[in-house]
């Protein structure tokens, strides 16, 4: 509900994927104990990155429509600014006065995955003390859900729609489109210890590659999505052996489960069959640009509290697909280290490394 966050003004000025960025900023903020203490901290040092794949689209179709139907004279002249990808990161640094690093990142289904990345570098480099990093999307609207449905890539189980996301189900058919918004609070460790920060986890590696392939299909060995989960275990410092989790990019699409799946097993030899290698898209949809950082998020409360959520809609086991994906129900197991991957449209591959704090 937007009147939690926002006032009547600020909701006809916003698109919705912004409004989403806001309100899951604010509870991410609230959470970390900084809504009343600003003034501890140097706002200078914070910073924001909101990733997107789609940016303001209702705004866009509203306004291409009054064009078309009614004249340029009926065209919003906050078109611009709330069509803008940026405008998240940028309502957000306006809303807390935070002055530090602050931009958007757009690599499809990879957006957020990149923006939190992004955020542990600034952090890394000491360009920042803490960054507010996620990603937002809202793009159920008549053209995106349009062109999704032509490219064949969404499922056509419309008479269930419950259980149209299956990822490694051998009858999956296509992902289930998700609206929403997933922000973390990133901060430099040492600076979060000092203020009494809610600390879940430490995200030690990112990895990023790119297939050099296809626009919309993934490399069919899965090499892209392997190197990026190898750079992000050696940025962190990582084995094999210490992974217990993998939060799988997972949309319930044929060919991209089919070659994740590969992927893991590649990279993991052995290992691959003694982890879980689970798809929180079974129960949310595909939040686009904004699935990458909402699923770093669950990584984070795997590590905390050993609870692993399940891969929902398993019916019908596919040979291809023949990791434990914790099958329909969720698994209570230690978790040490987990990652996190996200694929986007034009051969993004990101993989998160996420620690269990110490």
């Amino acid at each position: 509900e937007p009147t939690q966050f926002l006032d009547k003004k600020e909701i006809r000025r916003y698109d919705l994927f912004a409004q989403f960025a806001v309100g899951a900023a604010e509870q991410a903020v609230t959470d970390a104990c900084l809504s009343n203490n600003w003034d501890k901290v140097d706002l200078k040092r914070i910073g924001a990155i909101v990733g997107t794949g789609t940016g303001g689209l209702q705004t866009f179709e509203e306004n291409a429509r009054a064009l078309f139907e009614k004249g340029p004279s009926r065209v919003s002249p906050f078109f611009v600014p709330m069509y803008m990808p940026n405008v998240a990161a940028a309502l957000i640094s306006m809303r807390y006065g935070a002055k530090g690093p602050n931009y958007c990142t757009v690599s499809a289904c990879a957006s957020s995955a990149h923006s939190v990345g992004d955020a542990l570098e600034l952090i890394r480099h000491d360009q920042a003390d803490i960054m507010i990093a996620g990603g937002a999307e809202a793009a159920i609207t008549p053209l995106a859900v349009a062109s999704f449905a032509n490219m064949k890539a969404l499922s056509e189980r419309n008479d269930s729609p419950q259980t149209a996301s299956r990822p490694f189900d051998k009858d999956r058919d296509g992902f289930v489109m998700g609206d929403g918004a997933g922000v973390l609070i990133l901060e430099e460790w040492e600076h979060a210890r000092r203020r009494g920060a809610k600390i879940y986890a430490e995200v030690v590696g990112f990895g990023q590659t790119a297939d050099a392939h296809h626009i919309t299909a993934p490399a069919p060995d899965g090499s892209g999505a392997q190197e990026a989960m190898r750079l992000a275990m050696r940025d962190g410092g990582i084995e094999p052996s210490q992974v217990g989790y993998i939060n799988a990019h997972g949309t319930s699409t044929p060919h991209g489960d089919a070659a994740e799946t590969a992927a893991v097993k590649a990279v993991f030899g052995d290992r691959a069959k003694k982890l879980i290698f689970g798809s929180t898209k079974s129960m949310t949809g595909h939040l686009l640009g904004a699935a990458g950082a909402f699923e770093a998020g669950v990584c984070a409360l795997v590590v905390q509290t050993g609870i692993i959520p399940p891969t929902i809609n398993q019916f019908t086991p596919d040979p291809a697909c023949d990791l434990d994906s914790a099958p329909n129900k969720a698994v209570k197991r230690h978790v040490d280290v987990a990652l996190s991957n996200s694929f986007g449209f034009g051969g993004h591959n990101v993989t998160l490394a996420i620690r269990r704090a110490a």
